[in-house]
């Protein structure tokens, strides 16, 4: 695999450049890299022994305003890679892939590639706060950010796709975010407009009569097998050729590696894959 449009190392932008400034700023801020976090709410695995006396003792601490913490050893390194889930950033993607996703989109722009921006599965929605952010920079009025997530968290896998059982991940309750939780964080950026719509509930549910013609750019972050097949699925056919597929898990969450791979085999889809970080890799569209 090599890289196409990978991301610096530096992750600084020509000074130069206003817009490339913005963005430079936008992604340290939407990932805290310039903040560093030094406190993160305790948070025990639901339907743990300590998640349930938790559970029952919270309410006391809220009464007299207070949060049970435990401190946060940043690491500025795993914050660039993607490596850490971050106690307040806006994402948890980090820096080199939201290096990527600024290319990606970039070159759209440049050569006029037709079409949407979407993310499946947004979390905190930082990924798609950046996009609507770059269009904002670049002067496009005429494209929609599409934020796509069940707001609460990831389905239960099919008890036949047993990595995803095995990897439990839709018994995290820190990957549970609400859509007004996610609305206000873009509003936080001053970029919540009507260029950005919400797709709201399971992909299965969501994704396949989802309204958008045409897409530039897609970003899946579903994690699960199935949640990464339905978009690649009812979302592939609307990509514009030139536009560009990125996969944030795809070495990460071995579902969606086996549905990436599954989806590509059987349209015969020849595109190189193309390495971003550990764990995130995208194509672009040739035919």
């Amino acid at each position: 695999m090599s890289e196409m449009l990978a991301p610096s190392q530096s992750s600084d932008p020509m000074l130069d450049d206003p817009r490339a400034l913005y963005c430079d700023l936008l992604k340290k801020a939407l990932t805290r890299y310039v903040f560093r976090e030094t406190w993160m709410p305790y948070q025990p695995r639901r339907g743990s022994l300590h998640g349930k006396l938790y559970q029952r003792g919270r309410h006391l601490l809220q009464r007299k305003g207070l949060e049970l913490v435990l401190q946060f050893p940043f690491d500025a390194e795993a914050r660039a890679n993607g490596r850490d889930w971050p106690p307040e950033a806006d994402t948890m993607i980090g820096l080199r892939r939201l290096d990527n996703l600024e290319r990606c989109i970039a070159d759209v722009l440049d050569r006029g590639v037709p079409g949407d921006l979407i993310e499946t599965g947004v979390w905190r929605g930082g990924a798609t706060i950046f996009m609507r952010g770059m269009l904002r920079a670049y002067g496009d009025r005429d494209r929609t950010v599409w934020v796509a997530d069940s707001f609460r968290g990831l389905p239960k896998p099919d008890p036949r796709r047993v990595e995803d059982v095995e990897d439990a991940l839709w018994q995290v309750s820190f990957l549970a975010v609400s859509q007004e939780q996610v609305m206000k964080n873009f509003e936080r950026y001053g970029l919540l407009d009507d260029q950005v719509r919400f797709l709201k509930g399971w992909f299965a549910d969501t994704l396949p009569t989802a309204p958008m013609e045409r897409l530039a750019v897609m970003r899946l972050d579903g994690d699960l097998y199935d949640s990464t097949m339905v978009a690649l699925r009812s979302l592939y056919p609307k990509l514009s050729v030139g536009g560009y597929v990125i996969i944030d898990d795809y070495h990460a969450v071995r579902g969606c590696k086996q549905a990436v791979d599954d989806f590509r085999a059987e349209h015969g889809i020849e595109d190189e894959l193309h390495q971003v970080d550990w764990t995130c890799r995208y194509w672009q569209r040739t035919r």
